[in-house]
């Protein structure tokens, strides 16, 4: 996940000092926030004499096209406009470069990417606007997941209330992008700041409830009745790579594409004579919805093999979702 760096968040230092602080400590993107003001451009023309960075630009405005031809002069890699300010569907013409983005702020449905489906991300607004410090607010992890199976090539970029714990969590989401702002520059160093943001070791307040996938959105198969081509078609349709399994609405286990193949690499010599209830992997690590990610990373770990997949049980065996890991194994390698 790229880091972008909230540069007017910094207010102890000149621009140019924060801009080669942020630099030098490689952090992947210049975020730039323009609230309706045009003088934002005479900044940005600065940061090209400074530094090579790619420029993440967000504007909220009524007026857009006032912007186009400062976008034409000066361009920049990421240029994000502000949904809710927008009187009329926002046309970009073609000749204005950089990857394009739709901001939402947290009570705006995800269905207002629709219209805009052209566009190459969206922004999740966390916080309110132009507040820095905020803290996130967790309905948008649902937003996340809601936003990628709709739209699966399309990359998810969050700003607001992104500290440490936020920042793993949105790894493993898939978020492809995260603004930091205040929580860049509070700490003793930048440096400091993106090692939080980047490390492993995570103390987290969020439980597993506020961002597994809820039981509603996964694979399901009943024990009972289940047969081999039900449970490839779950594993497909699901687009996961496993399904849980139930008997009596109760948690009996999952079945990944690897317990497919162990089933089928075990029985070889007779496939026909192989009962589907024998790939089912009844005693799998599962954690409680309660749970916060510092207890999760910590059950993880103590495991001497890589969890792929993590139920989520209540303490009536129900099964309320899954954490996987997918994403996260991804970014890190």
């Amino acid at each position: 996940m790229k880091i972008s760096g909230s540069i007017y968040s910094d207010k102890n230092r000149t621009l140019k000092e924060t801009i080669l602080d942020l630099e030098a400590h490689q952090v992947d993107l210049l975020h730039v926030d323009c609230n309706d003001d045009v003088s934002v451009f005479d900044d940005i023309a600065k940061i090209r004499t400074w530094c090579d960075m790619p420029i993440d630009l967000h504007i909220i405005t009524e007026s857009p096209e006032k912007y186009f031809d400062l976008l034409r002069k000066q361009p920049v890699e990421y240029v994000t406009f502000q949904f809710e300010q927008l009187s009329e569907k926002l046309e970009i013409p073609e000749d204005i470069k950089g990857e394009k983005g739709l901001a939402l702020i947290t009570p705006t449905p995800v269905a207002a990417f629709d219209d805009y489906s052209s566009f190459d991300f969206v922004l999740f607004m966390a916080t309110i606007p132009g507040q820095s410090g905020g803290v996130f607010d967790p309905e948008n992890f649902r937003k996340i997941r809601a936003f990628k199976k709709k739209y699966p090539n399309k990359n998810v970029h969050v700003d607001g209330g992104v500290n440490g714990e936020v920042s793993f969590i949105l790894r493993n989401m898939g978020v492809h992008s995260s603004v930091s702002g205040s929580f860049l520059f509070k700490g003793a160093s930048v440096g400091h700041a993106l090692m939080d943001l980047t490390k492993r070791a995570i103390q987290s307040r969020f439980m597993i409830k506020d961002f597994m996938i809820p039981i509603e959105e996964c694979p399901v198969v009943d024990f009972e009745t289940m047969t081999f081509k039900e449970v490839l078609e779950a594993i497909d349709n699901g687009k996961q790579g496993f399904t849980l399994v139930e008997k009596n609405e109760n948690f009996e286990g999952i079945i990944s594409n690897a317990d497919v193949r162990k089933a089928l690499i075990d029985n070889f010599e007779n496939i026909p004579g192989l009962h589907v209830k024998e790939m089912v992997n009844s005693n799998p690590i599962t954690i409680d919805s309660e749970a916060n990610v510092d207890e999760m990373l910590h059950l993880v770990r103590e495991k001497s093999f890589p969890v792929m997949y993590l139920p989520v049980i209540n303490k009536n065996k129900k099964a309320e979702g899954i954490v996987t890991f997918v994403n996260l194994i991804k970014g890190e390698i």
